[in-house]
């Protein structure tokens, strides 16, 4: 597995600093973000927040973080992200704030140190545009959305 060295530096100021971001597990593709808040932070329904989390970083060119949900968050509570994936470019110094929005029924408490989203890192290229008067025809064509049908009936069988 290739190895990605990413600079961080710890923004909060805090005196009891929370540590910095970990791969739970070896096979992990994210690494938790914790929530970097002085007192609990009440996320009522459909209420969107940014949370601090303490850190930024200096990314190499040629590589984007992607900041993600985490799935029990998002199955237990309703807390997601409402631009997932949110998007670290290679030049951002600033602090880490994670948008999160209560999609649930209950109001939700982030608690300082709570892991409220995940991180993943991934090679990104530059583009050259290249302007044509058309594009090759392809069998899909300009189908989208749906183009090849969609039955709610069979997914659910399926399930």
């Amino acid at each position: 597995m290739d190895k990605l060295t990413v600079k961080i530096s710890r923004v909060c100021t805090s005196k009891n600093s929370l540590p910095l971001p970990r791969f739970m597990t070896e096979g992990s593709s994210g690494c938790d973000l914790m929530a970097d808040v002085e007192k609990p932070l009440k996320i009522k329904p459909d209420e969107r927040v940014l949370v601090s989390t303490g850190i930024s970083i200096a990314i190499p060119l040629g590589y984007e973080a992607q900041v993600r949900p985490r799935s029990g968050l998002a199955v237990q509570w309703g807390l997601t992200l409402p631009n997932t994936p949110g998007t670290i470019d290679s030049d951002y110094r600033g602090e880490i704030k994670v948008p999160l929005i209560n999609l649930g029924k209950k109001t939700v408490t982030i608690s300082r140190g709570d892991r409220i989203a995940q991180m993943i890192f991934q090679k990104v290229c530059s583009v050259e545009w290249q302007e044509v008067k058309s594009l090759d025809e392809t069998q899909r064509g300009k189908g989208g959305f749906g183009h090849t049908g969609f039955k709610i009936k069979k997914l659910h069988e399926r399930l």
